[in-house]
């Protein structure tokens, strides 16, 4: 059984060198890593923490920047990982919705290279709303065109507070995938809790094409959601880490003993992944 890695973030060595210098162009890049805790890596690291840890392959993305520009900047640093690491990394594209033919032209650029979807969004730190279809349908567009995955950072409605929750909660994923069906959706964070919603046939037939994963899991839920809600959808469910927020390995031995099946453990550790990304089934 292989493990991919669905979500995690790297940075050209330049910005985790000199991020205070980004924290000026970039708020929410500041809320979210100007603690002394948050840590940030670069692609060898990355594959350095793959190694000890048993990750097979991951998705790596930068940041969604508000300026388009440093999406592109480090979308190439991506793009240069992927390179150095074929079969290791595979990039998701990050942009800016608000730029419009910029942020096509930009997924464009990055599908053709080689990139195998586009996020991960973040529609609190980037200025606009997930259902403001002016902004959003050219976005959406292209991820249709290309048969991509688009990843949006989603969050709880309730509970506790913290760095970069947001507001992106299950009634607006709802009712932005009722916009755009043939849309395929990944909603990070188990999708603020929408899964459950899935117990609900109606629901579960209009989310037909939306995916979860399961980053920053350890920070947000009990693991009893794995056999629970991962064991029903169980062919939905991605294997993220939010890296380097969650240490893969301590991660997936909670996962293998929290009861979920040897086929459920199968699906979401790789399976799931594989067929998303379109690479040979593992």
């Amino acid at each position: 059984m292989k493990v991919i890695d669905f979500h995690v973030h790297i940075f050209p060595p330049e910005v985790i060198k000199n991020k205070e210098k980004f924290f000026q162009r970039d708020r929410w890049f500041e809320v979210l890593y100007s603690s002394p805790r948050a840590k940030m890596i670069t692609a060898d690291e990355l594959i350095q923490v793959m190694d000890e840890d048993g990750v097979d392959a991951a998705v790596a993305f930068s940041f969604a920047w508000s300026d388009m520009g440093l999406c592109r900047c480090c979308n190439d640093y991506v793009l240069d990982a992927m390179k150095r690491y074929p079969g290791r990394i595979y990039g998701f594209a990050a942009v800016q919705p608000r730029a419009g033919n910029k942020a096509v032209r930009e997924i464009e650029r990055c599908i053709e290279a080689g990139m195998k979807g586009i996020g991960e969004l973040m529609p609190n730190g980037q200025g606009y709303a997930l259902d403001d279809e002016d902004i959003m349908t050219p976005v959406v567009a292209a991820a249709v065109a290309y048969d991509v995955p688009l990843m949006v950072h989603t969050s709880e409605p309730v509970g506790h507070n913290y760095r970069g929750k947001g507001t992106i909660s299950p009634g607006i994923v709802y009712n932005f995938i009722q916009n755009h069906p043939e849309l395929t959706l990944v909603c990070s964070h188990w999708g603020g809790g929408l899964p459950f919603y899935e117990l609900m046939p109606k629901v579960r037939e209009k989310l037909a094409r939306v995916y979860y994963d399961t980053a920053a899991t350890p920070f947000l839920y009990d693991i009893q959601i794995f056999p629970i809600v991962g064991e029903i959808l169980r062919y939905k469910i991605l294997f993220g880490t939010d890296f380097p927020l969650v240490r893969p390995g301590p991660f997936i031995e909670q996962i293998k003993n929290s009861g979920l099946s040897q086929r459920g453990l199968e699906r979401i550790l790789g399976e799931n992944a594989a067929k998303l990304l379109k690479i040979e089934a593992i």
